[in-house]
């Protein structure tokens, strides 16, 4: 892992040395014709909609036409695998969503190396997940939860939209900080879980807040936690759960990547003209309503994040044995 941490920091960062006799030409003359923004998800997703987003932002600041593309499938492995073996001049792109720094360690096999294969481009968004639980349950904080959960080892259960999935993993994550055996229980998709939450057919969700703060402020769900490093200010009175749990945060980062070997200057341009969105008001609106806050930085910085993430999960899914369905 470590090699290959240095191999992804150096693909990041570093490819800015090589030759690029042609690389300003290049970068004036990009996009010269439509982009495809590859997203491994179906249309009406929280990434969906934000690649959706980025890719108005960028078609009217580049002058051609964005377009995202759902490749849905294998997991999130489908639309990365197709990412992968497009062409290197940046009008094939990735909507980076947690999937591939889960899947990395989830599948024995598989037909890529993420950090080897994809550029980080630009990440654009975080969202913590939101720990809910039906307001009938005893516990009505966080620290009683864990005492009830320590309590009653083996006897409670959280949903999620499915195995190796965020919410999974972050639940896995918990039992791990913890020390606590909740038991895992898979659903074809968020809204399914949240219903049977909501049922008592099971006691813990970690929800998007997009789902989530609807059914919150209906009163039929009680949120006692996110799982970001600090409280969320669509929440500010609902603790973080490092609050209790140092060094606990688990959120959903989006973000862009290219196939390896796209050119340096196409990644600096698209990565500058990203950034300046997510500077623009409308935009910035435009993603609190999905309940996430703005992340912008360099290349080498997504870079980083995407290799810390991909350790710390790697570490989860060793601990709690998880296998692809």
């Amino acid at each position: 892992m470590k090699h290959s941490r240095r191999r992804f920091l150096d693909l990041a960062a570093g490819a800015i040395a090589l030759p690029t006799v042609s690389g300003f030409a290049r970068a004036q003359t990009y996009p010269s014709r439509p982009v495809r923004i590859v997203v491994a998800d179906v249309a009406g997703t929280t990434p969906d909609i934000l690649a959706r987003l980025i890719a108005q932002w960028l078609s009217e600041r580049l002058g051609q036409q964005f377009i995202v593309e759902n490749r849905s499938g294998g997991a999130g492995n489908l639309g990365i695998e197709v990412v992968v073996r497009a062409p290197t001049d940046g009008h094939t792109l990735l909507l980076i969503s947690p999937t591939p720094t889960i899947n990395a360690t989830l599948f024995d096999k598989l037909s890529y190396n993420f950090i080897r294969d994809i550029a980080p481009v630009a990440s654009f968004v975080r969202t913590p997940y939101v720990m809910v639980v039906s307001p009938s349950f005893p516990a009505k904080t966080f620290p009683e939860f864990i005492a009830y959960a320590t309590a009653n080892p083996g006897k409670l259960s959280f949903a999620s939209a499915g195995v190796g999935t965020g919410p999974h993993v972050t639940g896995e994550l918990l039992n791990m900080m913890a020390g606590l055996k909740i038991v895992h229980v898979p659903y074809r998709g968020g809204p399914a879980a949240l219903t049977d939450l909501i049922a008592g057919e099971v006691q813990l969700v970690f929800g998007t807040p997009a789902i989530s703060l609807e059914y919150i402020r209906a009163g039929r769900l009680r949120p006692l936690a996110v799982t970001g490093a600090m409280r969320w200010e669509g929440l500010p009175d609902i603790p973080a759960m490092g609050d209790y749990l140092p060094g606990f945060e688990a959120s959903q980062v989006l973000g862009l990547g290219a196939p390896r070997r796209t050119p340096t200057e196409i990644i600096e341009r698209l990565n500058k003209e990203i950034t300046a969105g997510l500077d623009d008001p409308k935009i910035k609106a435009r993603i609190v309503d999905f309940g996430a806050s703005v992340l912008a930085g360099s290349p080498a910085d997504y870079g980083k994040l995407i290799t810390d993430e991909t350790e710390k999960w790697g570490k989860v899914i060793k601990f709690a044995n998880v296998k692809p369905e």
